[in-house]
């Protein structure tokens, strides 16, 4: 995609698509974030660069591997919504519209932690290999796995990582464009199978072989293989055997070793027939292992993975300088883009002559080749002329991207403007880079750009800090801060309390505290409030009913009648008890009811001298029952009673009367 065509920001492709920010820019392709306007939804725009258009092959590969991955329904394949082809003028935009993955990709988070640790490892393979099945089922085959095109969103509330494979296809549809021969070789050099280096083959096989480097580097933080060019790393892959990771990284099971091993032979027949048996021999190991699935980090929102680089030119003899192993000079220390390579042939020696014989067709030839090597100066001058007057001006004004790793923002400001370049400033967050150093440029350092043209020049943040979130903050609020942070936030109910100044709901506290520095994605545990520590039931034991119930509803319940009982403690119609019981709290605040219970004793009236019937009366009104011994006569009077007077008795119980006569 060339420099004018970022005017695309703001079209309606198809009148349907609206084109917004720019993600990332390949050589063959720019991602930019974008809005389906019929649907109202956000979505990623792949708008392939202009010159495919043009090219039938291409577009109508294009159209054929578009369809088929947008046959793909699983939640770990980036969903492909649309594709189309948008005229406008005398220019043509073939795009891809694609779900939109806030998030990261898995080179990011390598880069974040250098290695993954093996349950990490074995669940982000898991989700991989998922994804990959599902397109092998369905006759779909990737070619280009790699990192940059395994996604990791998030999805649900609170968010969990998910990893997403994306670009299913896109290497066969730039492979069937007339640009390309069957001497180039397509892929990405650190992930290719050997067969697609030797023969160009590309199917289930291959797929598992990258899918095994991909897991060999997430276990060991590096690729197998390096060099000083992309040939060479590329035919180590045909030539040398994948060392078992523990080689490297000590300490790696060895049945990890051997699922590594198998996947990576050399011989396609030798390895699992395809990703959904190479998930099930994973699944086994994990199962072997007894390691649960991990949770996958949820990574900050970042730019989608650039596209591949851009395919050869349509000129065959243009082949070989743009894409031999010359135009990728420099050590192959770790990952590439998706390259195109040349396949080297061997020639046919000339013809021999006879002993003491010239070879009669090279004599009748001579002068041909003399007229033909004149031809050949003639054009070469012709050709120069046309290339400078055409090309070769503005290439004279081409600078190479100077090295600003690791400098200062002025620093890296006035090397640029030095080097005739203009800057902007763009800043991330990095575990290990420190605060305010150069992370990276684009384009990249040595890549060649126009002279007056901006490069991106990323600073670090450093790590980040977790936010001040004071007490009393909004969950919600709170989830946010710490999502902008780049940090995960994580609910700890274990950690709640109640507080008599933070309201319910809102945030009690957060581990660590605020100003701490973490890892980029570490997890920050919110702690929220219980509300104000519930009041004590207060005791009442003692006092008569209505004051009882003033006290109780003083201290913000309601009391209720709960019914009597007998007690000898407590006066006659004084409280026994509540329940809930003196002392108790009650959670929450939706039922705050106390029952009281009164005390139903009687106590025992005097009716010694009274007149027996006058006596027999005055117990019945207390509730008591009269128990006389003997026979009474009108004028018999009470001369004992049993129990007591005063003491206090249950309702109902009978007093027994001494009388006389």
């Amino acid at each position: 995609m060339t420099s004018t065509e970022t005017s695309l920001a703001g079209a309606l492709l198809e009148r349907r698509y609206r084109v917004d920010g720019l993600l990332a820019r390949g050589g063959m392709s720019a991602v930019y974030r974008g809005s389906d306007t019929r649907l109202d939804r956000p979505v990623a725009i792949k708008i392939m660069d202009p010159r495919f258009a043009d090219d039938r092959s291409f577009v109508d590969r294009f159209e054929r591997e578009a369809r088929l991955a947008a046959k793909l329904h699983h939640p770990n394949v980036v969903t492909v919504h649309d594709q189309g082809v948008d005229v406008a003028g005398d220019r043509s935009h073939v795009f891809l519209v694609m779900e939109l993955v806030d998030g990261g990709t898995l080179r990011d988070l390598l880069e974040q932690r250098g290695k993954l640790d093996v349950p990490l490892a074995l669940s982000v393979a898991e989700q991989m290999l998922s994804a990959l099945s599902a397109a092998h089922q369905a006759g779909l085959v990737h070619r280009d796995v790699k990192p940059e095109n395994v996604l990791i969103g998030h999805t649900g509330h609170p968010p969990a990582g998910v990893v997403k494979v994306a670009d299913f296809g896109l290497v066969r549809a730039v492979a069937s464009a007339g640009t390309t021969s069957s001497s180039i070789i397509l892929g990405t050099v650190s992930y290719l199978a050997p067969e697609q280096v030797t023969t160009g083959a590309a199917d289930e096989p291959g797929d598992v072989y990258s899918a095994g480097i991909v897991f060999y580097e997430m276990l060991t933080g590096k690729v197998p293989y390096t060099g000083d060019t992309a040939i060479s790393v590329a035919y180590r892959h045909v030539n040398d055997d994948v060392p078992a990771p523990s080689t490297v990284e000590p300490g790696i099971p060895a049945v990890l070793d051997d699922l590594v091993l198998r996947a990576t032979r050399r011989d396609p027949e030798a390895r699992p027939a395809d990703a959904g048996a190479f998930l099930q021999e994973l699944r086994r190991v994990r199962a072997a292992l007894g390691i649960a699935p991990a949770p996958i980090p949820v990574l900050p929102a970042k730019q989608l993975p650039a596209p591949p680089v851009a395919p050869p030119p349509a000129d065959p003899e243009k082949t070989v300088p743009a894409f031999s192993p010359v135009a990728a000079t420099g050590p192959v220390t770790g990952p590439r883009g998706t390259q195109a390579l040349m396949r080297p042939h061997s020639a046919p020696p000339p013809p021999q002559a006879p002993p003491g014989q010239e070879p009669p067709t090279m004599v009748r030839r001579r002068p041909v080749v003399l007229w033909t090597v004149i031809a050949v100066l003639i054009a070469a001058v012709l050709g120069t002329g046309v290339w400078w007057f055409t090309v070769g001006q503005d290439a004279a004004q081409a600078v190479a991207v100077p090295t600003l790793t690791g400098m200062d923002q002025a620093t890296a400001e006035k090397t640029l403007h030095d080097a005739g370049l203009a800057s902007t400033i763009v800043r991330e967050r990095h575990n290990s880079v420190p605060a305010g150093q150069v992370i990276g440029t684009d384009p990249i350092a040595g890549a060649s750009a126009e002279k007056g043209s901006t490069v991106t020049v990323t600073l670090s943040s450093g790590r980040p800090t977790v936010p001040d979130i004071s007490q009393g903050t909004g969950l919600e609020q709170a989830e946010t801060a710490i999502r902008d942070a780049g940090l995960t936030p994580q609910r700890d109910a274990s950690a709640d309390a109640y507080s008599a100044s933070v309201p319910e709901g809102k945030v009690l506290s957060v581990n660590p505290q605020p100003g701490t520095q973490l890892p980029i994605g570490s997890a920050v545990k919110i702690a929220l409030s219980k509300g104000a520590p519930p009041t004590p039931v207060p005791s009442v034991a003692g006092l008569s009913r209505d004051d009882a119930f003033q006290r109780l509803k003083s201290a913000g319940f309601e009391p209720y009648d709960a019914g009597t009982e007998f007690s000898d403690d407590v006066p006659s119609g004084s409280v026994t008890r509540t329940t809930p019981a003196a002392g108790s709290t009650i959670e929450g605040q939706s039922d705050l009811r106390v029952g009281v219970y009164t005390n139903n004793a009687v106590d025992v009236p005097t009716v010694v001298g009274r007149p027996v019937q006058d006596a027999i009366q005055l117990l019945s009104d207390a509730g008591l029952q009269a128990d006389v011994e003997g026979k009474t006569r009108n004028f018999s009077i009470v001369i004992g009673q049993d129990p007591e007077p005063g003491e206090r008795v249950e309702r109902g119980k009978k007093v027994k009367l001494e009388i006389f006569p």
